[in-house]
């Protein structure tokens, strides 16, 4: 409508006839729900205020952006309904504004708000309030962290492999050079080749070693797909306590299972699992004191999901590196190369689960993966019943 129309037609009731007056009313009706129609159907949140922040109108998406019940929420001030908006701060006469903002509730949300005036456009200009339109960027966010993890990632994998590029070559002319020094040795007496072919021979064996530790980093950053097949997670576990059960006895580490019964077999790829058990139970025991350390690993099935938890008693994680725990070359030991839970996180996502870390300073740190049963389909809902 025009503006100043309901002013003129104020002024002029008098002089309506009483037909004219029922079809200027219900035309306003069915624009007025025409409008609310359509606001309604918006994913956008929209919120309609006057001059001094008091909500006049506000669709659903706005509602469920801010956990806020219409019925209260109209004729209220926007700052006592959305905490943390200072409405003197934000409504600068003749100005719009755009900021982003992070809700806790009802869901963590990241979202984004644009509040422009509501002008007559006339020769006064007068305004008659805010329009706040709200969009949700927690998906855009998500998708901008995983992008930013990716390329991470593809650089990790670029560096490695110049790495293992700029060592194997010197490991190889070093392996060359000791088969040639191995051949001279044969040469001398058995009286003074015995003391030299030891040494020779922890030479050759700790080459070997760096070169299967290298294949092993190589293996781990670079992305490859699972070789999933049906097998038993107890028996990795045992597998990988196993090969560590040397560092954890010199240490004097507890170690307590807490399986669960009969846990069915998993499709899983065995040899990335045992890694990521392996690198997990590694960190476990490295935050450990020097006495009375213990790790607990436990294991739990449902209909839906595997959950594998390792928890230990150690010197935890401090919420200033919680933040950052999945970048690389962020460690809580001073060591550490901070790849490992960022190659762990990089597997069970890639077998479709989830890893959930919970952790305190000085209290210890329980790492749960989240593993599906199956893959992953479309479900059909049944269909709700109607009421007449």
């Amino acid at each position: 409508m025009k503006s100043g129309f309901l002013e003129k037609l104020v002024a002029r009731l008098d002089r309506v006839e009483p037909g004219e007056v029922q079809q200027i009313l219900t035309r306003l009706i069915r624009e007025k729900g025409f409008l609310e129609n359509v606001f309604e159907a918006l994913h956008e949140g929209v919120i309609i205020l006057d001059a001094l922040g008091t909500i006049g109108f506000l669709n659903h998406a706005a509602c469920q952006f801010f956990g806020l019940d219409p019925q209260r929420a109209v004729g209220d001030k926007l700052s006592a309904q959305v905490r943390g908006l200072d409405w003197d701060n934000l409504a600068k006469p003749g100005r719009s504004i755009s900021r982003d903002l992070e809700v806790f509730y009802p869901e963590n949300r990241f979202l984004n708000f644009y509040l422009a005036p509501i002008t007559d456009h006339g020769p006064a200009a007068e305004s008659f309030g805010y329009v706040m339109l709200v969009r949700d960027l927690t998906s855009t966010r998500a998708e901008a962290e995983a992008t930013l993890e990716s390329e991470r990632l593809n650089a990790l994998t670029l560096l490695a492999a110049g790495v293992a590029h700029e060592i194997g070559n010197p490991l190889n002319s070093l392996d060359i050079h000791l088969q040639l020094l191995g051949r001279k040795f044969r040469k001398l007496t058995p009286a003074d080749r015995a003391p030299l072919e030891d040494s020779l021979a922890t030479a050759r064996e700790e080459i070997q070693r760096l070169d299967t530790i290298l294949k092993q980093f190589l293996h781990a950053v670079r992305p490859t797909t699972p070789q999933r097949e049906r097998h038993d997670l107890h028996s990795l576990l045992h597998q990988t306590l196993r090969l560590l059960e040397p560092e954890l006895s010199s240490r004097n580490i507890t170690v307590q299972l807490e399986l669960a019964d009969a846990l069915p077999a998993a499709m899983i790829d065995p040899g990335q699992f045992q890694q990521v058990f392996y690198n997990l139970i590694r960190n476990a025991y490295q935050a450990l004191p020097p006495t009375e350390g213990c790790i607990t690993v436990s294991t739990h099935c449902n209909d839906y999901e595997y959950r594998i938890s390792i928890q230990d008693n150690g010197s935890g994680i401090s919420p200033e590196i919680m933040g950052a725990i999945f970048e690389p070359y962020r460690s809580t030991k001073p060591s550490g190369s901070g790849l490992g839970l960022l190659i762990v996180r990089r597997i069970v996502r890639q077998h479709g689960g989830e890893i959930e870390i919970d952790s305190e300073a000085h209290r210890g740190t329980c790492v749960t993966i989240h593993l599906p049963r199956s893959e992953r389909t479309v479900r059909l809902l049944a269909t709700p019943a109607i009421e007449l």
